[in-house]
């Protein structure tokens, strides 16, 4: 699949790096109710988006063309120091601008929402719950506000990403990579740009790998995320409970106080058990990408060391609006999965060497739980006995 560096409606090529992406499939079922306008949510995001990094319509074609190369390679890098083989061209590449981040995750947040969406349909069928005619078209207008801004927001922090729900065209998943936002931080940190955009394209491969290689990976993160969803209580009594504990908990956030999300904020006690699975796993999966990403140089990436150090210091020296909006969206967790994962991931293949430890992907019963992220060697000794 390929993208078009070409600028965007209303853009200027000369002042901005602007792609136009294949963004994907509308999966949207008219028969549910949606929970977000999506339309008011893409809106919201174009007119929030920050432009990118100033450069030439030449150079961003150059930069388009060079990521698709870097992606390329990646593959038989990660194959390599990985062990672990993908079949070919079954997760296209896709280079992306701002906007078509913005597209490509909002078709995500739709059908990974669907059976929050029919659980709500079937409450307001069984008469349990208003909210359907123009209140429920208004809440959805006021949750599509809410999901542009955060599209926004996050849409000049990513440097890539895979797709792992996507299927358009037969495919299962897809690589985006973001190229104004790995132009911006190349910039930033004054790093090598084939280098930096090569460590980059490693470590979203290796996510590729992991999920077209590992059978059944995709669906059972799928089977994770929906029945967290699914899981919500949809009682508006119980949920205002948990909204106002998660309020007093984000005024603390902001004065420095926990370590939190607002999605561990307002679970209910099924949802707490699906949560620790989930952060189990992909702390695993991003610390294993990290691990990758670090491990193919110096000999592929000869400047990974200076990438590496510049990159850590960037990560943690965000203002304090920035951390507590991080800590607010769970983003401070996932830089908790980057660190703990990679610790995870060295600690056992330096135990028990690459190929034992390959076989964290043979069942959900043998990847590491959430405690055992944090106790490698425990799940060596649990992993000695399942297989």
């Amino acid at each position: 699949m390929t993208s078009a560096a070409t600028p965007a409606p209303g853009s200027d090529p000369a002042s901005a790096l602007e792609l136009v992406p294949d963004a994907g499939d509308d999966n949207g079922d008219e028969s549910v109710p949606n929970l977000v306008d999506w339309d008011v949510a893409l809106a919201t995001a174009r007119r929030l988006t920050k432009p990118g990094p100033a450069v030439s319509a030449t150079e961003a074609r150059a930069v388009v063309a060079d990521l698709r190369v870097r992606a390329g390679a990646a593959e038989a890098h990660v194959k390599d120091f990985t062990g672990m083989s993908a079949p070919p061209g079954s997760a296209p590449v896709v280079v992306v601008d701002r906007p078509g981040w913005v597209q490509a995750n909002s078709s995500a947040f739709d059908e990974v929402l669907a059976p929050l969406a029919r659980l709500v349909a079937k409450k307001r069928k069984d008469g349990e719950q208003s909210g359907s005619g123009r209140g429920g078209a208004l809440s959805a207008k006021v949750a599509g506000v809410e999901a542009g801004a955060l599209l926004a927001y996050l849409s000049s922090k990513v440097l890539g990403q895979f797709d792992p729900f996507y299927a358009g065209g037969g495919a299962t998943g897809r690589l985006l990579l973001v190229a104004p936002n790995v132009l911006h931080v190349e910039r930033e940190l004054e790093v090598d740009p084939t280098d930096f955009r090569t460590w980059v394209c490693v470590h979203e491969e290796t996510h590729r790998v992991q999920f077209t290689a590992v059978p059944w990976l995709r669906d059972y993160l799928r089977t994770q995320v929906q029945s967290f969803v699914a899981e919500t209580d949809v009682d508006p009594a119980a949920l205002a409970d948990r909204l106002r504990d998660a309020l007093g908990a984000v005024v603390g956030s902001f004065r420095g106080q926990g370590d939190f999300s607002l999605i561990e904020l307002v679970q209910t006690p099924r949802q707490r058990e699906i949560l620790d699975r989930l952060v189990g796993l992909m702390s695993l999966l991003e610390g294993h990408a990290e691990y990758v990403m670090d491990g193919v140089g110096p000999d592929v990436i000869p400047t990974v060391e200076d990438i590496r150090k510049k990159f850590n210091k960037r990560r943690a020296g965000a203002g304090p609006v920035d951390q507590a909006l991080r800590r607010l969206l769970g983003l401070e967790m996932k830089m908790k999965q980057y660190r703990d994962g990679a610790v995870f991931v060295r600690t056992v293949v330096d135990e028990i060497g690459r190929d034992s430890f390959n076989q964290v992907w043979t069942s959900p019963q043998t990847l590491p739980t959430r405690d055992e992220i944090s106790d490698p060697k425990g799940w060596i000794k649990r992993l000695l006995r399942t297989v």
